[in-house]
């Protein structure tokens, strides 16, 4: 999904900047356990399920197109305010490809459609959170907490997202989860998405990215809400989350180093690697300044049409 190389200079320093929690969660291990559950979660909203179904790309190239997705978050958490409007206007091209009909209810289904983005958005924004409060160092400060959620709604508005529409605390996140519920529903394509992402098969070259997806699921599963885990069909006894949880913990804490965090990335990741190293290695930008996606977008222009 990711239209060009991380630059090799940064122009500023993004939408947040240093000292961020979002910068602070989006960097930590934990981030992939986080990412893992999001694109789970998003087969819950039936318009989701049947575009990846449609799709295919999860299923032809699982390691590819989880790791291009990651790496597009990442980029609007961390990277340059260019590099990240040129890549939000590549996805918001790739998803107006992915329509079609939604068998369940027969109405027509686009990946751009606002309410679909928001459901990947805060999903996706919440499960990273969430995954570092559990297996990471726990929950933010009060007033970094608060700022973490208030810089949720501005990457938002690199989606399709009506802002009035994004949580802008955790309160809010909980409404917009309970507002949700009755309009979830799972089926046997969403299952197999599920599933899919939780334990990928073993394929020739993708060894890593197969040990990677089981060693996550048990953590993963853990995170989440009983009743998604019956209705998924993927609930695992509460025993094996508790039991589970401090060996996750360990093997947080001894892969939170630069060195390590790139090794755990590097083959099974490669797109998310180089942003990740880009981040990790970045230099002074030409401008020490963050920068509002609007502001960016008045900048840069369309990117996408003279990359």
């Amino acid at each position: 999904m990711m239209p060009l190389d991380p630059p090799s200079t940064t122009h500023d320093h993004g939408f947040f900047g240093p000292g961020s929690p979002t910068w602070k969660v989006w960097t930590h291990p934990t981030a992939l356990i986080g990412f893992q559950r999001s694109v789970v979660l998003e087969h819950f909203d039936p318009n989701l399920a049947a575009a990846v179904a449609d799709m295919r790309g999860i299923y032809t190239d699982p390691g590819g197109r989880l790791d291009r997705t990651l790496a597009y978050f990442l980029t609007v958490a961390v990277a340059d305010s260019r590099s990240a409007i040129a890549a939000s206007e590549f996805l918001m091209r790739v998803h107006a490809k992915a329509t079609g009909v939604e068998p369940i209810s027969g109405r027509r289904y686009s990946a751009n459609n606002p309410a679909s983005q928001l459901w990947i958005h805060v999903t996706g924004w919440h499960s990273v959170l969430k995954c570092y409060e559990m297996y990471g160092p726990g929950p933010l400060p009060a007033a970094e907490e608060s700022r973490y959620w208030a810089e949720c709604v501005v990457a938002a508005e690199l989606q399709t997202c009506k802002p009035a529409d994004v949580p802008a605390s955790r309160a809010e996140v909980r409404e917009y989860f309970a507002a949700m519920r009755p309009t979830l529903c799972t089926s046997e394509r969403a299952n197999e998405g599920m599933h899919y992402l939780l334990r990928t098969p073993r394929r020739p070259g993708n060894t890593k990215f197969w040990a990677l997806s089981r060693l996550m699921a048990p953590a993963t599963i853990a995170t989440l809400p009983a009743w998604m885990g019956e209705l998924g069909g993927y609930a695992q006894p509460a025993a094996v989350g508790r039991a589970y949880r401090p060996a996750v913990q360990a093997a947080v804490r001894a892969a939170s180093s630069p060195r390590a965090v790139l090794a755990v990335l590097g083959e099974p990741l490669p797109a998310t690697y180089r942003m990740m190293r880009l981040h990790l290695r970045r230099q002074a930008p030409e401008l020490a300044e963050t920068v509002t996606p609007a502001q960016a977008r008045e900048r840069y222009g369309n990117l996408i049409a003279t990359a």
